[in-house]
């Protein structure tokens, strides 16, 4: 089984785990059931307003990050660049295995799946973030005193707008949690302006055809750019949980405008693989060149880069005739 199925699954049973609990802390809400995208870019000369809460969560930090006792271990890529990216990339003791950027983040054979609770311990963390761990794990730090802290897979922008704003008063950096939130709504807004507002697509994220629709926080990266996702009509109940695999046959029926690869490092596809597909060449994304190669991480995160991924997409509605 490829890898990205493995997230795939291991995501979508986080978040059927969230429906049943609270997500006010991580500003999440479960993937099924979840709201249509709302407006989220706030004006480009005014910054976030940080809440009263996360001030005073930032005061009761300051004193450990002022005496250097802050010491987290990040089991979460997405977690470990909200951390470099405000600042506090200094207080990551420990990073998991897959958190492969920044080039400095800690990496270990910390795993985020599958967490050993001794091997963790080992690193004398005061706080742990991840995506989620299993309920035994999280009973274990909590026993040694140690900060669990959850950042669930998001759903939309604003989750992780408002997970950058909580790691920013968890670690005492409100003001950099605070002016990274603004510069990505700023950069989202003038990229929205000029996406084409045109065009389907189906995007990729392994080559037994796995994809995404519109409920899923990559869905809602594309629908900024004013794009219609192919593989909606194949999760029209979310039975799949907004990640249906499609066929073959489904796709060409389809003909999307536009193809987004989002398996070339786990799965070694380029536009020219893709083309060489049995009957692929009858798509339209196929016959005019519209086939675009992304970086599967920064495809998969929702973390800051989410600008540069909004970025590519919005490249290419330019290439869709008006």
């Amino acid at each position: 089984m490829k890898l990205v199925r493995i997230v795939a699954a291991l995501v979508a049973a986080a978040l059927l785990a969230a429906a049943c609990g609270s997500s006010s802390e991580t500003g999440s809400t479960p993937l099924t059931g979840d709201p249509a995208p709302t407006e989220t870019t706030a004006p480009a000369t005014e910054a976030p307003a940080t809440t009263a809460a996360m001030e005073e969560e930032a005061m009761e930090e300051e004193t450990m990050e002022d005496d250097g006792e802050m010491r987290i271990v990040s089991l979460s890529p997405t977690a470990t660049e909200m951390l470099f990216a405000i600042g506090a990339g200094d207080l990551v003791v420990a990073a998991d295995a897959f958190s492969n950027y920044p080039a400095d983040a800690p990496t270990t054979d910390l795993s985020g799946f599958d967490p050993n609770a001794e091997a963790t311990l080992a690193f004398e963390p005061t706080m742990i973030v991840s995506a989620g761990t299993p309920p035994e794990f999280a009973e274990a730090m909590t026993a040694a005193g140690v900060e669990m802290v959850d950042l669930f897979a998001a759903v939309t922008l604003d989750d992780t707008y408002a997970q950058i704003e909580q790691l920013g008063a968890k670690t005492g950096h409100i003001a950099e949690a605070a002016e990274l939130v603004g510069q990505m709504q700023t950069d989202v807004a003038a990229l929205t302006e000029q996406a084409s507002g045109t065009g389907t697509y189906y995007h990729e994220l392994d080559d037994t055809l796995f994809s995404v629709t519109s409920s899923t926080f990559i869905g809602e990266v594309y629908s900024l750019a004013g794009l219609t996702n192919a593989a909606d009509p194949a999760d029209p109940d979310g039975e799949s949980f907004g990640y249906p695999q499609l066929s073959a046959e489904f796709l060409v029926d389809a003909d999307p405008d536009l193809i987004f690869l989002a398996d070339t490092k786990c799965c070694g596809q380029t536009a020219e693989t893709v083309s060489a597909r049995p009957g692929w060449d009858a798509l339209t994304a196929v016959q005019e060149g519209r086939i675009f190669e992304l970086d599967d991480d920064i495809a998969s995160r929702w973390g800051p880069r989410v600008v540069d991924f909004l970025r590519v997409i919005v490249e290419a509605t330019a290439t869709i005739p008006a």
